[in-house]
């Protein structure tokens, strides 16, 4: 047998220290104390504040001497406030003598009852199942500054000095859903109450002209109550149906 030459062995004797000092390494690193788990870092959730909503808030308070029902404030968006419908009016003057809410943006009603037909089930691309599961009755819930009403007012005004909106909300009486005109306060209030009066059947006092801007004057009902039922959107068969010729080999 050949002898193997000596600078070969001396690479393979040196390849096998290297092989077992690595080794050794390795099993060191294994055996030492493993390092904690990472925890998973808690978010802290920054608390928004508007000093000037807060401000705001805390001026109307005092005009109406305490007779906010509730108040929510929005970081950035504005200030909700909700009052008594006794309280209507005022709480509209409160907001542009106290606060310059000179700008009047808008006025509208809320409907918070749920609609009594759930979807339109009798419409084709609305149907779930086979159409007889019944509609479970839901309670009705409140955005914003709660409510207690089914029927509630709401208006938003605005302060281009102070730069914050702020909506105002009023409950109606269900039997007799009805405030005093904000017309005095704010001019541009006018259309806009006829409009809420004609799509959800609500009485302004002392408003000085109540006529319909949409609809018909003998039209009966007010769309925008969730209990009016949009017959526009029920299937109605294709009239013509009824002209339907029976192909050759149809005939009876």
């Amino acid at each position: 047998m050949a002898e193997i030459p000596e600078h070969l062995l001396k690479r393979a004797q040196a390849a096998r220290e290297k092989a077992e000092s690595q080794q050794k390494a390795e099993t060191a690193d294994s055996t030492q104390q493993k390092e904690p788990e990472e925890t998973k870092e808690v978010e802290e959730v920054e608390v928004l504040t508007d000093e000037n909503a807060e401000e705001a808030l805390s001026i109307l308070e005092t005009a109406l001497e305490g007779k906010i029902l509730d108040s929510h404030i929005a970081p950035g968006r504005g200030l909700w406030i909700r009052v008594d419908v006794e309280d209507w009016r005022s709480a509209a003057k409160a907001a542009k003598e106290t606060l310059d809410c000179k700008f009047f943006d808008w006025l509208s009603a809320i409907d918070w009852m749920p609609s009594p037909y759930g979807r339109e089930h009798e419409t084709e691309q609305d149907q779930i199942g086979d159409g007889s599961e019944e509609v479970e009755d839901k309670e009705m819930e409140w955005g914003y500054t709660g409510g207690e009403t089914r029927f509630q007012l709401i208006c938003r005004v605005y302060s281009i000095s102070r730069k914050i909106g702020v909506m105002i909300k009023a409950d109606l009486p269900d039997n007799d859903p009805r405030a005093l005109s904000l017309i005095p306060i704010y001019a541009g209030a006018n259309w806009h109450e006829r409009e809420a009066r004609e799509m959800f059947g609500l009485t302004f006092d002392e408003h000085p002209d109540l006529r319909n801007i949409y609809l018909p004057g003998d039209f009966e009902g007010h769309p925008l109550r969730k209990d009016y039922p949009l017959l526009s959107r029920r299937m109605k068969p294709w009239p013509g149906i009824v002209d339907v010729e029976l192909l050759p080999g149809d005939e009876e």
